[in-house]
This record gives C-alpha cells, sequence and structure tokens, in this order.
C-alpha cells in the first residue's frame, strides 16, 4: 500500500507542479488582451499574431492544468449527494467515476486528438489567419497532454480510493486528501 501512496503522491507532485507553472498564463493572458486593447482603441493599430498569442495561451492554460484542477477537485459535482457521505462512501464514488467516466473520456480524447495533432505536427501548422503565430502544431499538442495528465490524476484518484476503502487512509498523500470537514464528521470523537 505504501507503493501505491507513492505512486499516487508522485502524480499529484507532477500535475502540482505543471498546475503551479500554467496557472501564471493567466497574468499573461490578461496583459496581452490589455495590450491588444489598447492598441487597437487607443492608438487604431493590430497585430494578428498578437490576438491569437492570448487565445492561443489561454488553450494551453486549461488543458495544462486540467489534472491540477482535479487534485484540487475543482471540477463541476454535484454535491447535494457527494458532500455529506462518508469519506469510504466518497472513495467508492470517486472510483466508479474515474473508471467509468474519466478514463474512458480521456482515452476518447486521446485516440480521436491523435490522428489531429499527427497531421498538424506532419506540416508545422500555423495560424490560419495572415499575419497570424506559427506553431499551432504546438498548441494542439496540449490535447494529448490533456489527456494525459487527467488520466495520470484520475490515476491518483483510483490510488485514494483504494487507500481509504482498504482502511489505510491515512496513506493518502497530503494533496489529495478528502477535507478537514469529511474526515472530522467520520471521525466525530476528533481521532483525527
Amino acid at each position: 500500500m505504501r507503493l501505491l501512496a507513492a505512486i499516487a503522491r508522485a502524480i499529484c507532485a507532477v500535475n502540482i507542479v505543471i498546475g503551479n507553472i500554467f496557472a501564471w498564463l493567466s497574468l499573461g493572458i490578461v496583459l496581452v488582451c490589455f495590450t491588444v486593447v489598447v492598441q487597437r482603441y487607443v492608438f487604431a493599430i493590430s497585430f494578428v499574431w498578437m490576438q491569437d498569442l492570448y487565445i492561443w495561451l489561454n488553450g494551453a492554460m486549461f488543458t495544462a492544468v486540467a489534472g491540477f484542477a482535479l487534485l484540487r477537485d475543482d471540477h463541476v459535482r454535484v454535491d447535494i449527494f457527494y458532500r455529506p457521505a462518508t469519506m469510504a462512501r466518497r472513495a467508492l464514488v470517486d472510483l466508479i467515476g474515474v473508471l467509468v467516466f474519466l478514463l474512458p473520456f480521456c482515452w476518447i480524447v486521446y485516440a480521436y486528438s491523435m490522428p489531429f495533432v499527427q497531421r498538424a505536427w506532419g506540416y508545422s501548422e500555423a495560424s490560419a489567419n495572415v499575419g497570424g503565430m506559427p506553431g499551432l502544431f504546438i498548441l494542439k499538442a496540449f490535447i494529448i497532454g490533456f489527456a494525459f495528465l487527467l488520466a495520470i490524476q484520475g490515476i491518483a484518484w483510483i490510488i485514494r480510493s483504494i487507500l481509504v476503502l482498504s482502511g489505510n487512509a491515512e496513506l493518502v498523500p497530503k494533496s489529495i486528501q478528502y477535507s478537514r470537514d469529511q474526515i472530522a464528521a467520520d471521525h466525530p470523537q476528533g481521532a483525527v
């Protein structure tokens, strides 16, 4: 079980590093978009490559941080059933959800996007806009990264579920532990 916990910890570390790095793109997006607006409405000039840039930064950021968002449990969930559930029930729901929905979704995204990405790399696809940015093929590769990072974080959740359901919740890495409120609800005598 300690090996599983170490694997989950390593997966979480990867997504934490990537998430923290790519989250900074949000600042870049704001700065580039602000610059485009000022150039257009104050100086009456516009650069197509700058318009491409903030759209591409947005795409890169949201695909790269998807695993990080899952790690932080920031994805949309129907909480009316999940929030009041015990830790064991949450672990079972997470296990089923990852196996039935998340991993098949990641496989479908990978399988359908791989020819699309390979084709873009094959001819070094660039922006379709005249004066746009080169290197669109690099951005398209982020789709594969999205599927991979989301899938490995799903594997970390499977490991978390296995550890909780097997009575080894203390081995769950801190980065993916269930909330303190839930642990307190499961152990009302304060045996946390």
